[in-house]
């Protein structure tokens, strides 16, 4: 059964997998994607990062709507100092996947819901550990022939055939496909969408 919501809710993203996590728990909402490049903030922390770029989508969004709550997310992998993004190309996404294969990464989500009609934003982050188990060199290529890396943070989705690297993980599952459920949950709470009592404020 669907949750009808009191004013509209917006997911500023064309990721499928996002959208599939909301639809998995009955919320009805639009899909309307932001308008701007990603771009990496020079200096800025991994939990800054995706809190930074997650709210610039949240806003090119909701500075086109007069009504509605908009939710936006961005997900990066941190393996020691280094931040990692959608890879460029195949041969990126190799290079990740090797870095990766055998250690403990760190999965950061940013969040930010916006309601549109009264300007104000919540920006939050969530973080995971994983750990990969190691992975032989034809098991890296057999990944990447499943196309499967090229759009996502790190080179791997988990709710995929991804799934087949991860050793263990440590926080929030949901987190690691691309939106926290129960942080998003909270947040929505404070702008006065209640999700378990179908959308209705408290």
């Amino acid at each position: 059964m669907s949750n009808r919501l009191s004013r509209p809710l917006i997911l500023a993203s064309a990721s499928p997998r996002r959208a599939a996590l909301l639809r998995g728990i009955g919320v009805e909402f639009e899909i309307q994607e932001p308008r701007l490049a990603e771009e990496v903030v020079a200096g800025a922390s991994p939990r800054g990062l995706a809190e930074h770029l997650a709210r610039a989508k949240a806003l090119s969004v909701a500075r086109r709507r007069e009504t509605g709550v908009v939710i936006a997310a961005d997900t990066v992998v941190v393996r020691g100092r280094e931040i990692m993004g959608k890879p460029r190309d195949t041969e990126d996404a190799r290079r990740m996947l090797r870095r990766l294969a055998g250690a403990s990464h760190l999965v950061v989500t940013g969040v930010c819901v916006v309601d549109a009609g009264t300007g104000q934003e919540l920006v939050e982050s969530e973080v995971t550990a994983v750990r990969f188990r190691p992975l032989s060199e034809d098991e890296v290529e057999a990944y990447l022939a499943t196309g499967e890396p090229l759009d996502k943070a790190g080179a791997y989705g988990i709710q995929g055939y991804g799934g087949l690297l991860v050793e263990r993980i440590e926080g929030c599952y949901y987190n690691v496909v691309g939106l926290p459920l129960a942080r998003l949950y909270l947040m929505l709470r404070q702008l006065g969408i209640d999700l378990l009592a179908g959308g209705r404020g408290r």
